[in-house]
């Protein structure tokens, strides 16, 4: 055990009067909505790289955060860095959490010495799990931070690069079958260019198709029974990055032949960077049959880069949630916070504050977002607008042609007039429930 949380109990609902800053407000596990329990729905998880790898560093200044598992270069504090994990899961009791290999194992002087470290912590992690509730929602590998990456990973020109690159799924892949992972993800973080003078852009995607690809057919081949996703993200740190944002990846996925295998983890932050809104990339990739999970955080809008804060913002949250409750639902996928502290924020108060305020957002959000499907107004306010189409006469002119549409415009038989939108009316309408 540490000391890093002495002193803080298990965090428990006390309902929306309460003034304790360390007691959930809105977010009630077992509190049925919509048929299903809320944590059923919103199958929250940890970040473990934000939560405990971060150490407070920005692009301008370096280590703010001094925690007992510093300096993460040995075996010993990587376990202490897990036991205080554990220990937050206990405090929080959500459902699940997520890594990348290098935030759980230090890095060793070779490959085989980092797979040694990742093996280890593995286990230890297979230990506290099987005395808990808390699961694996997904792995992924850390293919940006060291330097190795710096030209990417599967889109590197150096084919030793694209071989590590390989070796390292396979290994966290293995992990998270191991652990019971119900997700495995790619982040492309340096998939991507800096300079087209000296990329080949199409042999870089060709290549990242193929080593997604492999990672399909690994998954058959190991049986592993879980989602594999893919994360858009449109720049930072590479100028350019291939898997820009829902659509441009749901493309990627088409030429290669994987739309049926692969779905997509979409990311608020990211939505953002790409000039676009949460709820447009959670419709647009359930209008494409690809949505998978979802990274729940907030970018600050003065600042222009991905701050990865807590989410906040209420509206911005409930629409998000209705569009995944209009698709379903998650099935293996759910809510993970990518988010971190700001840097000043340095007690353990301030992390478990952070987490019990966004779930709390979350519940809210998903609350609002059910009791608007459940009113109905939206989506009778969009039959209302599409309503000419469900026409026998609409339905034929899409299979006619355009001398056949011609003809009748021309008659004089059809001249339409505009319709109003009612934005401000719907937007009113949305206002009731958050």
């Amino acid at each position: 055990m540490t000391e890093f949380f002495n002193g803080i109990a298990p965090i428990a609902y006390e309902g929306p009067d309460s003034p304790n800053p360390l007691a959930f407000r809105h977010y009630n596990p077992d509190e049925i909505v919509m048929g299903k329990r809320m944590e059923d729905h919103l199958r929250f998880a940890i970040a473990y790289w934000h939560s405990f790898a971060w150490e407070g560093n920005d692009p301008f200044g370096g280590q703010t955060f001094v925690r007992p598992w510093h300096p993460q270069d040995r075996m010993a504090t990587a376990r202490t860095k897990a036991d205080a994990a554990f220990e937050m899961f206990d405090i929080l009791g959500q459902p699940y959490f997520c890594w990348h290999d290098a935030d759980i194992r230090p890095e060793g002087d070779s490959f085989a010495e980092s797979l040694k470290n990742f093996e280890e912590i593995i286990a230890y992690f297979e230990e506290k799990m099987s005395i808990r509730k808390v699961k694996l929602l997904w792995g992924t590998a850390n293919m940006f931070s060291h330097r190795r990456w710096m030209s990417g990973a599967s889109t590197n020109p150096d084919p030793d690069v694209f071989a590590y690159s390989a070796a390292t799924v396979k290994t966290c892949m293995d992990a998270t079958m191991k652990l019971g992972g119900e997700n495995y993800v790619l982040w492309g973080g340096r998939e991507g260019y800096e300079t087209l003078l000296n990329t080949d852009m199409g042999r870089e995607l060709d290549h990242m198709g193929r080593f997604l690809n492999m990672v399909v057919d690994y998954k058959h081949k190991i049986g592993f029974k879980g989602t594999i996703l893919v994360e858009p993200k449109p720049q930072e740190p590479s100028k350019h990055q291939y898997d820009h944002d829902a659509a441009t990846c749901y493309g990627f996925l088409q030429k290669y032949g994987l739309e049926s295998e692969v779905k997509l983890n979409l990311e608020q932050g990211h939505a953002i960077l790409a000039g676009h809104s949460f709820e447009h990339e959670i419709a647009t990739a359930a209008a494409l049959g690809v949505l998978g999970s979802i990274d729940m955080n907030r970018n600050d809008y003065q600042s222009g880069w991905d701050t990865d804060q807590f989410p906040n913002n209420v509206p911005e949250v409930a629409l998000a949630y209705y569009h995944i409750l209009k698709d379903g639902g998650f099935t293996t996928g759910g809510t993970n916070f990518d988010a971190k502290l700001r840097r000043q924020s340095l007690d353990a108060e301030d992390l478990i504050a952070a987490h019990v305020g966004g779930m709390d957002i979350c519940a809210r959000g998903l609350k609002a977002a059910a009791a608007m499907i459940e009113d109905g107004g939206l989506e009778d306010a969009l039959k209302e607008r599409y309503a000419g189409w469900d026409s026998p006469e609409a339905q034929a002119m899409l299979n006619s042609d355009f001398d056949t549409i011609f003809e009748k415009v021309n008659s004089g038989a059809i001249n339409p007039a505009p319709k109003s939108g009612r934005q401000e009316m719907l937007e009113n309408y949305v206002n009731r429930f958050v």
